[in-house]
C-alpha cells in the first residue's frame, strides 16, 4: 500500500523537567534529536523540520543540515508548539503531520508511517496514534504508563495513567490473575495529524480532563474528535526521560554496533 505524503515535525524543547537540555544529549557522538530526525527521514517523510524554542538548538540542527523553525517558549504541549511550527511553514490544510518527539532516537521509522497511513484511510478522525498490548497486572499499574481504551474500529476511547480497563470480577477472585482477554493497551506518544486540526487544537481551551490527567490528547476526545490508533504487536524501543535512561540506551546502543 502506497504511504500518503506527509511531513515529519520533531519538537525539541530544552526546558524538560526531569531532564533539562537532553535533546542535545550525546548518543555515539550524535545529538539525539539529530538521530529522531534521522528517523523520521528513514520513514519516509517527504519532508523533516525540528522545532524547537531555543538557539542552540537550531544552531546545532542547521549546522548538520537540518531545518528548524524557531516557536515561542510559552507552549504546554507539544501539538501547541506543532501549531505555529506548520503556521511558519505555510503547510496547505489537508497536509498530513506526524509529531515525531525529539527523545525517542530509536523509534522505528515503520511506525512513523503506519501513524500516517492510519490517519489518511480514516477522513472521519483527527488524529491518528498507536499503542501495543499489555500483557500483566504490573504493567497495567504503572503510573508513568498511558493507557487507552479501544473501541470495535481501534478508535480511542480514554487515556489514562490509571490501570483501565480494570477486571473487576477477576481480580476480586484472584488478585494474581490475568485474564487473556483483557483489552489493555499502553498508550505510544506519536501521533499524525492534518494541518487544518493542528491549527484548530491551538484555538480549543484545555479541557478538565487534560487538565488533571496531564495528557494534551484528551482534548481533542473531550471536543468530540476521533483519534485512530495503530496497533503495534510489540513494544517499541524506549525513549528518554531521565539521565539513567540516556545511560542505558547508550548502552544498549553500544551493544547493537559492536
Amino acid at each position: 500500500m502506497t504511504v500518503p505524503p506527509f511531513v515529519a515535525l520533531v519538537p525539541a524543547r530544552m526546558a524538560s523537567t526531569r531532564f533539562p537540555g537532553k535533546v542535545l544529549a550525546d548518543i555515539a557522538g550524535t545529538p539525539m534529536v539529530l538521530h529522531c530526525a534521522q528517523r523520521a527521514k528513514e520513514s519516509g517523510a517527504s519532508q523533516v523540520v525540528i522545532a524547537t524554542d531555543h538557539a542552540e538548538v537550531r544552531q546545532v540542527a542547521e549546522a548538520a543540515g537540518w531545518t528548524v523553525v524557531m516557536t515561542a517558549t510559552t507552549h504546554e504541549t507539544g501539538t501547541d508548539r506543532l501549531a505555529e511550527a506548520v503556521a511558519q511553514l505555510n503547510l496547505a490544510p489537508e497536509t498530513l503531520v506526524v509529531n515525531v518527539q525529539g527523545d525517542e532516537p530509536l523509534l522505528d521509522p515503520a511506525t512513523i508511517r503506519a501513524v500516517a497511513q492510519r490517519l489518511h484511510e480514516r477522513p472521519d478522525c483527527a488524529l491518528a496514534t498507536a499503542a501495543y498490548p499489555i500483557t500483566s497486572r504490573a504493567h497495567l499499574e504503572q503510573k508513568n504508563a498511558v493507557k487507552v481504551v479501544l473501541d470495535h474500529q481501534d478508535l480511542a476511547l480514554y487515556f489514562s495513567r490509571s490501570p483501565i480497563p480494570w477486571a473487576r470480577d477477576a481480580w476480586a477472585q484472584d488478585a494474581a490473575f490475568w485474564p487473556e482477554d483483557l483489552p489493555a493497551w499502553h498508550h505510544v506518544g506519536l501521533y499524525a495529524y492534518r494541518v487544518s486540526f493542528l491549527r484548530l487544537f491551538a484555538c480549543l481551551s484545555p479541557a478538565p480532563i487534560e487538565r488533571h490527567e496531564a495528557l494534551e490528547q484528551l482534548r481533542a476526545l473531550w471536543y468530540g474528535y476521533r483519534i485512530a490508533v495503530v496497533r503495534l504487536m510489540t513494544a517499541p524501543l524506549p525513549g528518554v526521560d531521565t539521565p539513567e535512561d540516556l545511560e542505558r540506551l547508550c548502552m544498549a546502543w553500544a551493544t547493537r554496533v559492536a
